[in-house]
Parts: structure tokens; C-alpha cells; sequence
């Protein structure tokens, strides 16, 4: 009996020892039965899917072309148009009159008509004649006309191509990305902005709650109120970085499901890079979220509390999608708008290996100095009821 109690005072020492452990876990457990959070949790994870699904469609989608001539030469044509063309693309030649073969266009069975007349090639269309036929066709027609002038002046193809030969080379490596390449700076920039409003918001409305209900005075009978900071932040570290795992692993797997994957590999290092941005940037700011919620008195003040950090986190979101050279490289060292900033100078190949860890350790002080400041506002701050308040009014409280 007496060894039972003695386990239960140990017990209860241990929890008590330790009360920002009880206050992260109270955080994390309210907001994963909070349903708005499942339902934005679900939803994101379904356009996450939905995104890598479009993807996989656009990289697998194959066109196939349909091309009518009059003559054998128009169908050599064709067949050099065709071994031109990437792979999973392909072009038919069609040979019948020039009248059926004009008719075969106006009826939309053929995607364009190739014949020569006075001495000049013809490509015919009906409406308009898209990019990648009208380069393949052109490139085609040259290549054949200089095979054909070449037999007839004796020389060969090999020498007339003497010289031609070229590569082509890329500063920052592999192939043209642009387009991918911006769809991600949009997805690292809209994850962040979104997450962290969110997040930020509700750890703001939290504080705010319990200095409006005078649950904190209650709370501070039983723990140190410094413990209630430190627990609402790592609660909610723990949970951004819970949540972001979870987005970064279904969007792995659902890019290994759908073959985007051996597309996308040259992004992977850049998105990881972005996961330890992203919570390294979060936690630099949750204490100023806290703390906003400790100065205001009603949800009217908060709404003009949040206006700064709300700005920083816009200007972050823009950074992130249009920064570009010095103003990209900038930003990239700023905590907070660097969450999002370096991990695109990464995606882009601009970044140096020891920048990242430099723009951490700025991300990192800037949240250890607002965790102490933060601190000792939210201290004095979160008592004062019926009146909203200044970060230099709060530190000229006495305890």
C-alpha cells in the first residue's frame, strides 16, 4: 500500500517537474479533434495527390499527328518529322490526292497537309498550326530538301552536316525546369503562408481564450507561466511539423504511384531542405504569436495585433514566387521570409552548401531572442484584462 502511494507522489513530482509537457500535449490533442484542422488537413492532402496526379497526365501525355501528302516525297517528309519528335509521340503520313488530302485537313481527320506546288513546299492547316508540327515539319522539310540537293550535287549528307554538331550546357545543371520549377516556388510559398497563419492564429486565439475566461490565473495557481508559453509553442511546432511530414510523405509516395518521381528527383533535396525551413521558420515566429494574444483583450485587438506578422509572412509569400537575383539572395538570410526564400535558391541550383546552415542559425537566434523577450511579455501581459496593450507598455509592467 505504502509503496503504491509513494509511486503515485513520484508520479505526480515527474508531471509536475515537467508542466510544458502537459501543456504540449493538451495543445496537440485539442487541435487534432479540432474538425476545420482535419477537414484543411484532408483537403490538402487531396490537392497534394490531385497536383502530383495532373503531373504524372501532363509528362505521360503523347500526341499523335496525322499528316496527308500527295506524293512519296511527302511521305519521306513525314517520316523524318517523325523520328525528330520526343519519345511517346508520333507522325503518320496519309498519301492521297491533293484534293483528299485538303478535304482530310478541312474535316479535321488530318492535322495538316504537306505537298509541294511551283516548286515550294506547302504546309496546310485549317485553323492554326501549333508549335511543335510547325518546328518538326519545317525542320523536316529543310532536312529532306538539303538530302535531296545534296545527291544531286554529289556530295554527301556527312559533309554538308561537317561542323553542325553542337551540345548544349546548363550553369545550373539538367534540363529546362522553368515551369516546374515555378509550380514549386508557388506550392513551398502557399504551404508556408497558409501553415502558418493558420498555426500562428490559432495559438494567438488560444492565449487570447484563456485571458479572456481568466483561465490563465488559474493555470498560473499550478505552473509557471513561462511553462504555459514554452508548451502552446512546442505543441504546436510539433504539430507543423507533424503535419508537414505527413504532406511530404503522401506526396513522395503519391509521386512514386503516378512515376513523377524520376522526373521530379532533382527537386527532392530542395523539398527537404524546405521541410526543415518551414518548421525552423515557424517556431521563430510561435512566440510572437503568443505574445500578440497575451496583448490583446478582444478578438477585435488581435485582428490589428497580427497586421505586421501577417505582412511578413505576404511578403515571404511573394518573395518566394518572384524574388529573383540579389532581392532573392537577400531574402534568403531574413528569418522567416528565408523559410521560404532559400529553399527556392536551392531548388534553383543559385544556392552555395554553406548558405542553408548559415540562414538557420539566423532563423534559429532570431526565434531563441524572441522566445526570451516574448517571454517576459507574455508574463506580464496575459494578466492584464480589459485593456489591450503595447509590447513597451507590457515590459514596463512589474511583476
Amino acid at each position: 500500500m505504502t509503496s503504491s502511494i509513494d509511486q503515485q507522489h513520484q508520479d505526480s513530482q515527474t508531471s509536475v517537474s515537467r508542466p510544458w509537457l502537459i501543456v504540449m500535449l493538451r495543445e496537440i490533442t485539442v487541435k487534432v479533434r479540432d474538425k476545420a484542422f482535419i477537414f484543411s488537413t484532408i483537403t490538402t492532402l487531396v490537392l497534394i495527390v490531385g497536383l502530383m496526379g495532373f503531373s504524372a497526365f501532363l509528362w505521360d501525355r503523347s500526341s499523335d499527328y496525322t499528316v496527308a501528302t500527295d506524293s512519296q516525297a511527302g511521305g519521306q517528309v513525314v517520316q523524318i518529322a517523325d523520328s525528330m519528335l520526343s519519345d511517346g509521340d508520333s507522325m503518320t503520313a496519309e498519301q492521297l490526292s491533293r484534293d483528299q488530302a485538303r478535304d482530310l485537313v478541312a474535316d479535321g481527320d488530318a492535322d495538316a497537309a504537306v505537298y509541294q506546288e511551283d516548286g515550294q513546299w506547302v504546309i496546310l492547316v485549317d485553323t492554326e498550326l501549333g508549335g511543335t508540327l510547325n518546328s518538326t515539319l519545317s525542320s523536316a522539310i529543310a532536312e529532306f530538301s538539303m538530302a535531296t540537293n545534296a545527291e544531286r550535287a554529289g556530295v554527301g549528307m556527312e559533309e554538308l552536316r561537317a561542323g553542325s554538331e553542337h551540345r548544349v550546357e546548363y550553369l545550373t545543371g539538367g534540363e529546362d525546369r522553368g515551369l516546374t520549377t515555378y509550380i514549386l516556388r508557388l506550392v513551398f510559398a502557399m504551404l508556408f503562408y497558409m501553415s502558418a497563419l493558420v498555426f500562428g492564429l490559432a495559438i494567438a486565439n488560444s492565449v487570447l481564450e484563456e485571458k479572456q475566461n481568466r483561465v490563465v490565473e488559474i493555470l498560473a495557481t499550478a505552473i509557471p507561466i513561462r511553462e504555459l508559453l514554452y508548451g502552446k509553442v512546442l505543441g504546436n511546432c510539433v504539430l507543423v511539423f507533424a503535419q508537414i511530414g505527413l504532406y511530404a510523405g503522401v506526396g513522395l509516395a503519391a509521386a512514386n504511384v503516378t512515376g513523377v518521381a524520376a522526373d521530379l528527383g532533382w527537386a527532392f533535396e530542395a523539398a527537404g531542405w524546405f521541410i526543415v525551413f518551414f518548421v525552423f521558420g515557424f517556431a521563430a515566429q510561435a512566440t510572437i504569436w503568443a505574445v500578440l494574444g497575451s496583448l490583446a483583450s478582444r478578438t477585435e485587438d488581435l485582428q490589428s495585433n497580427t497586421t505586421v506578422i501577417s505582412m511578413v509572412l505576404v511578403a515571404g509569400m511573394f518573395a518566394g514566387i518572384m524574388a529573383q537575383g540579389p532581392w532573392l539572395a537577400v531574402a534568403s538570410y531574413v528569418p522567416i521570409i528565408s523559410s521560404i526564400a532559400m529553399p527556392v535558391r536551392l531548388l534553383e541550383g543559385q544556392a552555395q552548401v554553406w548558405e542553408p546552415f548559415v540562414a538557420l542559425a539566423l532563423c534559429l537566434a532570431f526565434g531563441w531572442f524572441m522566445l526570451r523577450l516574448g517571454e517576459k511579455v507574455y508574463q506580464r501581459a496575459v494578466f492584464q484584462g480589459g485593456r489591450s496593450l503595447k509590447w513597451r507598455e507590457a515590459l514596463k509592467i512589474e511583476q
